[in-house]
């Protein structure tokens, strides 16, 4: 016999396991999480960028008019934009349309947007440019997201006088030619009980953080059809490893 409901109407067999819940409601508050998680996911990487637009705007006011400073603050000026329409396109279909990317010049431009927080700790940049060709199909922006978490990550992770490596090579996968980037940092490093979460949505360490980070830059890959993995070891420092196909330059 069907279980009954005060006003005396049939309970819905799909309210019964779930107390009283029904599908459809379960899809609205997954939608309302969904846009929360976006919201604040989109609310992290503006914030990122305004850190970088920030610092050159102050070193600007020091220096006088730059033309090639102002060139930064536009770009990220850009970036930012698109980051805010994609918040406003929510649930709209389509994605962004790939095309032929060269990753030395993005993460030329991020360590460039990074350049004064290095200096202020007095932070050592190591650059590996291996990789020959440099070209990805995929989304510039979306990919200077990546690298800014995880730049940002690295130089907040290290103290004064730390080293911060970046390096490319061409590699061969089990699905074909790979483009393999890596951030290597000498800071405090990740226990081995938080590198299991690390790239799970809201899981941070720091006081001030949202753990939307690395979970983005993760989705953000996985959309390029690429992998990112760390190895970190505490006291001695992490390295994060990013692998995308790698196309023939054009």
């Amino acid at each position: 016999m069907s279980a009954k409901i005060p006003d005396g109407r049939r309970k819905d067999s799909r309210e019964e396991s779930l107390g009283g819940i029904s599908d459809d409601n379960l899809r609205r508050l997954d939608r309302l999480a969904n846009l929360g998680m976006l919201s604040a996911g989109m609310a992290h990487e503006i914030k990122n960028g305004m850190v970088a637009i920030k610092t050159f705007f102050d070193l600007l006011l020091q220096q006088g008019h730059d033309s090639e400073l102002t060139d930064v603050v536009g770009r990220e000026l850009k970036r930012i934009d698109g980051i805010v329409t994609q918040m406003l396109r929510f649930g709209a279909p389509g994605r962004a349309a790939f095309k032929t990317v060269r990753v030395h010049g993005v993460l030329e431009h991020s360590l460039r947007l990074i350049e004064h927080q290095m200096g202020s700790k007095l932070i050592s940049l190591n650059r590996r440019y291996e990789a020959v060709p440099d070209t990805v199909r995929g989304d510039e922006f979306q990919l200077q997201q990546v690298f800014m978490n995880l730049l940002f990550n690295a130089i907040e992770a290290m103290g004064a006088n730390g080293s911060l490596t970046v390096g490319t090579e061409v590699a061969d996968g089990k699905d074909g030619r790979t483009l393999r980037i890596q951030i290597l940092d000498t800071g405090v490093g990740i226990p081995q009980a938080n590198l299991v979460r690390l790239f799970e949505p809201f899981f941070t360490t720091k006081k001030n953080g949202t753990g939307l980070g690395l979970a983005i830059s993760q989705r953000i890959i996985h959309e390029h059809h690429g992998t990112i993995h760390v190895h970190s070891q505490v006291n001695h420092g992490s390295t994060f490893s990013i692998e995308l196909p790698a196309t023939i330059s054009s």
